[in-house]
C-alpha cells in the first residue's frame, strides 16, 4: 500500500476506514476517518512509503501521547502497514480559527479568552520539557461544544520537518495568534492563514489598538509585550506560558465557560446537535471589540495623554409626537368646527385654584414645624439632647445621591492605570446581575503589589454623604470609603491624596454599609477594596454589583 493508494472507502490497518480529505502537508496526507472497532470519528495522518519524517512522527507521537492536558487532541495509535506510516488521532467537531477569523476578527472577550485557554494547556505541557511546536490558526478549533482543543501536539511540527520547536517559540506563535483574533491581519511581512499582513511603521509592527479602533488597551499591552522587541514603555516581554496565562486571567477572568456568542455557528451547533449540520450564520460586519470605542484624550500636566476621569451616559427623552395639521391645511380653525372643550379663563381659575391649595399646604408645614422646633427647646434655650438636627439646606441630606460618573482607580507606579473600565458603570446602573470585577491576583492583599483598587464615584457637586452601601460578591472583602484630602471638589490622582473616612474589614458576600465617622462633604468618594475574596480556582479578585451613596 503506498500514501497514494489511501483513498475515501479504503480499509487502512485493517481498522480505520477513510472517508475525506482534509489536508496534504509536503507529501503527506490528513485524512478523516472511522475507527470501525469503536465506531468514532478519527484523524488520519499518513506518510508515504520510504519518507524521511517516519521516525520524527514516530517520536513526536510518543511525545503527544504523553500530554494529560484535555485541550489537546490525544493521539490514538501509530504504526505501519504495508510500508505506510500513519498517525491516528482524536476528531473534533468544531472550526478551526483559521476559518473563524474569514468573517472578520473576535471580540476582545473572545480573543483573550482563546488565548488564555491555549496558554495554560502549553503551560502544561511546557512543564514536561517539551513543544507543540506548530501554534497556528489551522491548529486551534472551536468545538461544538465551544470548548478550544488544540491539533497536532507535535505531530503537526513533523509533518512539517519544523523541527519540535522549544516553548518560547510556542508562545511568540500564540502572540501571533491573539494579534490576528484582534485585528483581522497576520503579524508579518506576507499573507498568512488567509489574512493581509498587518501595517507596519518605521519598520515597528502597528499595535492591535492602532490597527483596529476599540482593542482593550490590557490586550493591546499583552501582545506588544509577545511580538515586539523591545516592548514599548519599557514593558517587561512575556516568554513564558504561564506569565501569559496570568496575564491573560487578569484581563478575562479564569472561568472556562466560553464568552457568550463565541461564534455564531458554534450558538447554532448547539441547539442542533452538531457543526456539520449547523447553518452558519456569517456576520455582515465586524463584531465590536470588548471595550467601547475610547472617548478623546486629553493632554494631563505631564504631557502624557489621559482619557476623561467621568464619561456620563447621554441623557435620553422620549419624541413627542406632533399632532397631526388640520384637515384644510392651513393650521387654522375652520368656521363651522366647533371650539375645544374648554377656555382660557377656565384654565386660568383652576391653576389660580391650584396655586391657592399650596400655599394653604406649605403654611401649614411651617406653622408645624414651628410648633415641633418651640416643643424641643428647654427652658434654658438650648435643644434637649435626644432631639434629631435639622439641616438648614434640604436638598443636602435624605435620600440616594446622583451619580453623574464613575472611572476604576489604579493608579501607577503601584497599579498599571486601568482594572476593567468598561465595566464600572455596571456598580451603579441600578441591575444587581451587572458587575464589576478586579483583576486576578496570587494573593489576597492583591498579591503585594499595591495597596488597594476601587472605583471613583463623581456626585457633580459637594454632596452631604452619609453612608455608602456596597453590594460585594464572594466572601473576606475588605473595603474603605476615602474622600479627598483638602479641596473635596477635586479627585486626587494619588492614593496619597485620600483619606479613608470608613472601613469594614473580611466582609461576607452581601451589602455592607460604609458610614463616616463625621459629617462628609464630598463631590467624589472612592469606594476601595484592600483585600480580595478567593475564587474557584486559587486566584483572587474582588466583585461589586452595586453601590448605593445616600445623601
Amino acid at each position: 500500500m503506498s500514501n497514494q493508494t489511501v483513498s475515501p472507502g479504503a480499509l487502512l490497518a485493517g481498522r480505520y476506514r477513510i472517508a475525506e480529505l482534509l489536508a496534504e502537508i509536503d507529501g503527506a496526507r490528513v485524512w478523516r476517518a472511522v475507527d470501525e472497532v469503536l465506531s468514532r470519528a478519527v484523524v488520519v495522518d499518513v506518510l508515504p512509503v520510504g519518507d524521511p519524517r517516519t521516525n520524527l512522527l514516530f517520536d513526536a507521537a510518543r511525545r503527544a501521547a504523553a500530554a494529560a492536558d484535555p485541550r489537546f487532541l490525544r493521539v490514538l495509535d501509530c504504526d505501519m502497514h504495508d510500508g505506510v506510516t500513519y498517525c491516528v488521532r482524536e476528531w473534533a467537531g468544531g472550526r478551526p480559527l483559521e476559518r473563524m477569523l474569514g468573517t472578520g476578527p473576535l471580540t476582545g472577550q473572545q480573543a483573550g479568552w482563546l488565548a488564555r485557554e491555549v496558554s495554560e494547556a502549553l503551560e502544561n505541557l511546557h512543564r514536561t520539557g517539551h513543544a507543540h511546536g506548530s501554534i497556528s490558526p489551522s491548529t486551534v478549533v472551536v468545538t461544538d461544544a465551544g470548548a478550544i482543543k488544540v491539533v497536532g501536539l507535535a505531530t503537526e511540527a513533523a509533518l512539517r520537518s519544523s523541527g519540535p520547536g522549544s516553548p518560547e517559540q510556542d508562545v511568540y506563535a500564540l502572540g501571533e495568534l491573539l494579534y490576528a483574533s484582534l485585528t483581522g491581519r497576520w503579524p508579518g511581512p506576507a499573507p498568512a492563514w488567509g489574512l493581509q499582513p498587518a501595517p507596519v511603521e518605521h519598520g515597528r509592527l502597528l499595535s492591535p489598538r492602532q490597527v483596529r479602533a476599540g482593542v482593550p488597551r490590557s490586550l493591546d499591552d499583552i501582545c506588544d509585550r509577545l511580538l515586539s522587541d523591545p516592548p514599548r514603555h519599557h514593558a517587561p516581554p512575556i516568554t513564558s506560558a504561564a506569565g501569559l496565562s496570568a496575564a491573560l486571567s487578569g484581563v478575562v477572568g479564569s472561568s472556562h465557560e466560553p464568552p457568550n456568542q463565541m461564534d455564531e455557528t458554534v450558538q447554532v451547533a448547539r441547539q442542533n446537535g452538531s457543526i456539520d449540520d449547523a447553518t452558519q450564520v456569517v456576520p455582515q460586519t465586524q463584531p465590536p471589540a470588548l471595550d467601547p470605542t475610547p472617548p478623546p484624550a486629553h493632554q494631563s500636566d505631564n504631557g502624557h495623554q489621559q482619557h476623561a476621569a467621568y464619561a456620563s451616559a447621554p441623557e435620553t427623552r422620549p419624541i413627542r409626537r406632533q399632532p397631526p395639521p388640520p384637515p384644510n391645511g392651513n393650521g387654522r380653525r375652520r368656521a363651522d368646527e366647533p371650539k375645544p372643550k374648554g377656555s382660557w379663563g377656565g384654565r386660568i381659575l383652576i391653576l389660580l385654584a391650584v396655586l391657592a391649595l399650596l400655599s394653604v399646604v406649605a403654611m401649614a408645614q411651617f406653622l408645624l414645624k414651628g410648633a415641633m422646633n418651640n416643643d424641643q427647646d428647654s427652658g434654658d434655650g438650648t435643644k434637649t439632647s435626644n432631639s434629631p438636627q435639622t439641616s438648614t439646606t434640604p436638598s443636602a441630606t435624605g435620600g440616594a445621591a446622583k451619580i453623574v460618573g464613575a472611572k476604576d482607580f489604579d493608579p501607577k507606579p503601584d497599579g498599571n492605570g486601568e482594572e476593567h473600565p468598561e465595566d464600572v458603570r455596571n456598580t451603579y446602573d441600578g441591575k444587581a446581575g451587572t458587575t464589576w470585577t478586579t483583576m486576578s491576583y496570587s494573593k489576597a492583599n492583591l498579591g503585594g503589589q499595591k495597596p488597594g483598587v476601587g472605583i471613583i464615584y463623581n456626585l457633580g457637586a459637594p454632596t452631604a454623604v452619609s453612608k455608602v452601601t456596597v453590594a460585594l460578591q464572594g466572601d473576606g472583602t475588605s473595603v474603605q470609603l476615602l474622600v479627598p484630602k483638602g479641596d473635596t471638589s477635586n479627585s486626587p490622582g494619588a492614593v496619597s491624596g485620600w483619606q479613608p473616612v470608613a472601613t469594614e474589614e473580611d466582609q461576607p458576600e452581601g451589602t455592607v454599609s460604609l458610614t463616616p465617622s463625621a459629617p462628609t462633604e464630598t463631590q467624589y468618594v472612592l469606594v476601595w477594596l484592600t483585600k480580595l475574596p478567593k475564587e474557584d480556582g486559587g486566584k483572587y479578585r474582588g466583585t461589586i454589583s452595586e453601590v448605593t451613596i445616600q445623601k
